[in-house]
């Protein structure tokens, strides 16, 4: 069994065991297919033996002698077990940087290569078919707000240019922030508990071909995710699904590093009971005041807060509105870059 490596976090350097335990992972000829296809996208088992063609207790336990080694992540989704190669600290650069040596006309690869786009093709099949069966709700909802290029507009406005290293999205729902935001995330996150939806954001983030953006599965109240993880957290038009919008609220802080920010998108308040009957929505929107007060409650600063009126100002739609709060603490320089061990001043 090979030695556990450091962190997939910690500094972007690794030691001379590290580094022979990680080489020996890697050099083989199914591993380093594995890292292959996985560097590409996230695949289950039966995905991945459809692909390469061996039986599934070899590829399991390829798949964990990866794991062991720090060069692949393991995640469950239900009753699924999702991989995908490492993409952070020093085992991502080294990993980026074989697969920039391989290659990819190689018969084998190049075959590999044609058996997960199949299994793209499978993903995307059945993501359009779930959005065919709800496009009809969706497009009612979005009837009643300002058109929503102007809403991701405000958004990318709110946010800057300025590169972030990791992002949150929570509730992803089609994967739409994360291809949003893509050209200044240098890894970001989607979280979602629906499968469905994963399964239709996973295909088209396959689509677009976002390998650094990744979805999971997961509850907003018990984030399956480290302390001090991220440096910008969106939650757009989430909070009216959830009973207790504050509990997440204060579940979102916890993730974030000193410095970092979180934007929320949602409704103003309105008294469209329709929603409420006909599409699970708990709130009827948020006042400036109680998301505010959300807010600060967090231990977060609210920067700035601004509304989207109905380009028509027609009062029966709603309006959009946009809360960016920041985490006031302040990363001690010299710190470590272990996110975990921050040492920070309020």
């Amino acid at each position: 069994m090979l030695s556990p490596l450091v962190s997939p976090s910690s500094p972007r350097t690794m030691s001379l065991n590290d580094m022979v335990a990680v080489l020996k992972a890697a050099g083989e000829p199914t591993r380093l297919r594995l890292l292959y296809i996985l560097s590409l996208s996230d695949l289950t088992v039966s995905e991945i033996t459809e692909i390469m063609g061996q039986s599934q207790p070899r590829i399991s336990r390829h798949l964990r002698l990866l794991v062991e080694a720090g060069l692949a992540e393991r995640y469950q989704e239900g009753a699924w077990a999702y991989f995908r190669a490492t993409d952070r600290g020093a085992i991502s650069d080294f990993l980026k940087n074989l697969m920039r040596q391989l290659n990819i006309d190689d018969s084998i690869l190049h075959n590999d290569h044609e058996w997960l786009e199949a299994i793209r093709a499978k993903r995307a099949a059945k993501a359009e078919a779930y959005f065919a069966a709800n496009a009809a709700s969706w497009d009612r909802i979005r009837s009643l707000h300002i058109r929503e290029d102007a809403v991701e507009a405000r958004m990318l406005e709110l946010v800057g240019e300025q590169r972030v290293d990791d992002m949150l999205d929570l509730g992803t729902g089609t994967g739409r922030m994360l291809e949003l935001f893509a050209p200044i995330a240098g890894r970001s996150v989607g979280l979602d508990a629906s499968k469905d939806m994963l399964s239709l954001a996973r295909s088209h983030l396959d689509q677009a071909g976002l390998s650094n953006a990744q979805v999971r599965q997961g509850n907003i109240y018990q984030l399956p995710m480290a302390r001090n993880s991220f440096d910008l957290v969106l939650v757009h038009q989430v909070l009216h699904f959830l009973d207790d919008p504050a509990a997440a609220i204060r579940e979102v802080a916890k993730v974030m590093r000193p410095g970092a920010r979180l934007l929320i998108v949602d409704f103003a308040p309105h008294e469209h009971d329709f929603l409420r009957n006909e599409h699970a929505h708990q709130r009827l929107g948020f006042s400036r005041e109680q998301m505010s007060e959300w807010l600060e409650a967090a231990g977060l600063e609210v920067r700035e807060v601004s509304d989207l009126k109905p380009d028509d100002n027609d009062p029966n739609k709603l309006t959009v509105s946009f809360w960016l709060a920041q985490d006031p603490r302040v990363l001690v320089a010299g710190s470590s870059q272990d996110a975990s061990s921050k040492e920070t001043i309020a």
